[in-house]
């Protein structure tokens, strides 16, 4: 991996960033909507954002894999829950997915030594 995903999810912050000043309405349609959705209920957050980052995984999105570890690690979770729900990834989307469960394993490790 050529930069890290502090640095990745750092300059795609900026980015949304960018998108929340040119397309207000739509990144508040999007803002409010994860709320909704990661609040916590039958579910607590922090299986949600397992859920979350086992579809990021599935579906190759780099970024979702940078902000939803990071947001595990805020919330505690261990590198056994981390590889369970990346087994369950993997057998859910294959080869590809694999790839981006090792990428998922990185993001972990970099943000747990902060």
């Amino acid at each position: 991996m050529s930069e890290t995903y502090t640095q990745y999810t750092n300059e795609l912050s900026s980015a949304i960033g960018n998108l929340r000043k040119d397309i207000p309405d739509v990144m508040q349609g999007f803002s409010a909507m994860a709320s909704a959705a990661s609040k916590e209920g039958a579910l607590d957050k922090k299986t949600k954002e397992l859920i979350a980052l086992s579809i990021g995984v599935a579906t190759h999105c780099k970024g979702c894999i940078g902000f939803h570890v990071k947001a595990l690690i805020a919330l505690g979770v261990t590198r056994e829950e981390m590889t369970e729900m990346l087994g369950m990834a993997i057998y859910m989307g294959g080869g590809p997915s694999l790839m981006y469960a090792a990428e998922a394993m990185q993001a972990f490790e970099e943000f747990s030594k902060k």
